[in-house]
């Protein structure tokens, strides 16, 4: 829970960062930081990490003099605090790794922050403000003659000065009720050592000690001040609890970091005088409950008005899932769905073979069509509660972007629009280093340095656009920069002189076959290696991580205007939509989402080209794959008025003809892998199991290409 929760705290610090250096007086913004630095800075406490937790609170108290205005935000600041979050990055990878956040100190960053720090000795010491400003609030109120309540209290001796708390009517009833009830009204007040870096953390080990044990009625300052250090180093709390004031002050003494502790036993009578008057609204609020110990907040205080009191705080309807969990819930609905698969295939061969009157299969198909229905909508349930929005990998682009733009000497923006297009949680986790990879790309390849822009008519900042969208059962992501387009010539050129093609093939090479060079392992147009590109790995490693992952990669480009790589993915890759097809006595299974059309044609339409057999569909030449042939399957004989059927499946821009025998029809498909076991070759992409029990394989399409 920490490790993720801190992520998402990190994830903020970096995303709002970069706001802050584009508006540095933006309050909503800084407040934002502040208070993911904070929660950074208390939970790394809390959890004994004294290096993380020593980074963060000196970033914290940085933060704190934005946000009061002492402190202006430059370039050279953001700079300090993104290599603040890049520490941080590394704790939570040790962390992460071993449970322990490592030697790491980062002195030189700690003492960097300490020079901003240091510029600020001469403000006035802002908790030397809050103190004056506490006193004041819990200076003893005048009554309406105008004199201090400070007549003593009759009963045990207590001075109006002990009292620290106001009380209402309702208040003290309840109080008196308590003590006929034989349980003690005790106010307890407590002073945190000035040393202590986590007041809320010694706060809440107060109301712990106190848990199951004592009801708090009155807390000054409000719980959420506490939580969120908004307070001095003390605070004041009235509780109801059946134990002692010598047991009260037994448990609370062992905390540590309490400077000074003040127990004092009140009765319901000696609290007449510090009454406050009740209007009709807060009459409402009598029914309220004391809050526990656990959860102080529900407790309205001195310091919080009746609208406060009266909100209700919305509950969050989100829990944090282990994702192997949700593998495990969707293996039960995979085989749920091959079980359904069995049940409906057995009973239509049932009722095939039974009498018309048999009861029990009469109405199989409205029940079968039942079942698939649930079990349809329990696998979408369960794919739903998978999906992921893409904005979790797309919003740390905005940082890489600033980083590259500074690196490479160009001034570059990112745009990102659909980063609310959902995916699998398992699609989520690998598009990462793609996408990264083709932003360098860009950014290094694509986007011209300032003083060429301009020279060409264009603003000297280059743009990036990252744009995701659904479309059926996929996701297109689509990368597109501004900048000069892909050279064709000279990348034909740089293939031909490292070897990668002769100068024979290049003849032949169309567009698309030149542009998909830039693809091959080691293959790169840079002049120079850096640590930015040049090694010829970066769309390497798109390609096969996307086609890994079921999609493809498309490129459009235009010399001048700018280039676009497009990302086809399937929404998830456990459970797929799938035209069944037979080949010789074998069934296979074809991803719907790879076939654009099915074609039934007379074999005599087929044509061949140096042995390769092809057809012209509506003014475009298809080359067909016989896939008895390609498997080495037996041939059969066909006439030319014979029919066959063409399953049309595409790539990027080259469509293909598969030649099958025929199609069972269509059907959801759980994917299993085959495993090490079989050398399988490219185009199974991996297996499922049939109603009857058999296995099938799946075809992947792509690979014919």
């Amino acid at each position: 829970m920490f490790i993720d929760e801190s992520g998402e705290h990190l994830e903020t610090l970096n995303e709002r960062v970069l706001v802050l250096e584009k508006t540095p007086d933006d309050s909503e913004t800084i407040n934002e930081i502040f208070r993911a630095a904070h929660s950074l800075k208390g939970t790394s406490g809390s959890m004994g990490f004294v290096r993380l937790q020593r980074l963060t609170h000196d970033m914290e108290s940085v933060f704190s003099l934005v946000r009061e205005g002492t402190l202006k935000v430059d370039s050279d600041l953001v700079d300090l605090l993104f290599k603040c979050l890049d520490a941080i990055q590394e704790y939570l990878g040790n962390i992460s790794e071993s449970a322990d956040e490592g030697t790491n100190d980062n002195q030189d960053l700690i003492d960097k922050l300490g020079v901003y720090l240091s510029g600020s000795d001469d403000k006035p010491n802002k908790d030397d403000k809050k103190a004056e400003k506490k006193k004041e609030v819990n200076a003893p109120k005048k009554d309406e003659s105008g004199d201090e309540l400070a007549q003593e209290v009759s009963k045990n001796g207590i001075s109006h000065k002990d009292i620290v708390l106001r009380f209402e009517e309702f208040e003290i009833e309840a109080i008196k009720e308590a003590e006929a009830d034989g349980q003690n009204c005790i106010q307890v007040s407590v002073t945190i050592e000035s040393s202590c870096l986590l007041k809320s953390v010694r706060a809440f080990m107060v109301f712990k000690k106190l848990e199951g044990k004592a009801e708090i009625i009155k807390l000054s300052p409000s719980s959420q001040d506490i939580e969120d250090e908004k307070f001095d180093f003390d605070f004041s709390m009235v509780i109801l609890t059946g134990l002692s004031a010598e047991d009260v002050n037994k448990r609370l003494s062992k905390i540590a970091e309490i400077e000074k502790l003040e127990v004092t036993v009140l009765k319901g009578d000696d609290l007449k005088p510090y009454v406050e008057k009740t209007n009709d609204a807060e009459e409402n609020v009598k029914a309220e409950t004391a809050a526990t110990p656990e959860s102080p907040a529900l407790r309205n205080d001195d310091t919080v008005n009746t609208a406060k009191v009266k909100k209700k705080t919305v509950a969050n309807h989100s829990v944090r899932v282990d994702i192997e969990k949700l593998d495990n819930l969707m293996n039960l609905v995979s085989e749920l769905i091959i079980a359904k698969n069995t049940i409906i295939a057995g009973a239509r061969l049932a009722a095939e073979n039974s009498r018309d009157n048999n009861p029990y299969l009469k109405n199989y198909k409205q029940d079968m069509d039942y079942l698939d229905r649930i079990t349809s909508n329990l696998h979408e349930s369960v794919m739903r509660v998978r999906m992921v929005p893409i904005e979790s990998v797309l919003s740390r682009f905005y940082r890489m972007v600033r980083d590259l733009s500074k690196k490479l000497g160009k001034e570059i923006e990112l745009h990102i629009s659909g980063e609310d297009t959902e995916l699998d949680r398992t699609v989520i986790d690998e598009i990462g280093d793609p996408i990264m990879h083709m932003i360098r790309n860009s950014a290094d390849h694509g986007l011209e340095d300032a003083e060429t822009r301009v020279k060409a008519g264009k603003s000297p900042v280059g743009n990036i656009w990252i744009d995701a969208s659904q479309v059926g059962d996929n996701v297109l992501i689509r990368v597109s920069d501004d900048g000069s387009g892909i050279n064709t010539e000279k990348v034909l050129n740089k293939a031909v002189s490292s070897g990668s093609v002769t100068a024979e093939e290049a003849k032949m090479m169309s567009q698309d076959d030149i542009i998909g060079l830039l693809f091959k392992p080691s293959f790169s147009t840079a002049e120079k290696v850096s640590d930015v590109s040049g090694r010829g790995v970066g769309l390497d490693v798109v390609k096969n991580k996307i086609e890994g992952l079921g999609g493809d990669v498309t490129v459009e480009t235009e010399l001048g205007k700018g280039s676009s790589f497009i990302i086809r993915l399937p929404l998830t890759l456990a459970i797929i939509k799938a035209l069944m097809v037979s080949i010789a006595d074998e069934i296979f299974a074809i991803p719907t989402s790879t076939i654009s059309i099915v074609e039934i044609i007379k074999y005599g339409d087929v044509n061949y080209i140096q042995d390769k057999p092809f057809i012209n569909l509506r003014d475009e030449v298809i080359p067909l794959i016989f896939m008895r042939e390609y498997f080495n399957m037996p041939k059969n004989s066909l006439d030319s008025d014979d029919d066959i059927i063409v399953a049309i499946v595409r790539k990027n821009k080259r469509a293909c003809g598969i030649v099958i025998d025929s199609y069972i029809g269509q059907q959801e498909i759980v994917i299993k892998p085959i495993g090490d076991y079989i050398d399988s070759p490219k185009v199974i992409s991996g297996s499922t199991i049939l109603g009857d029990g058999n296995v099938a394989l799946i075809l992947d399409p792509n690979a014919l290409f």
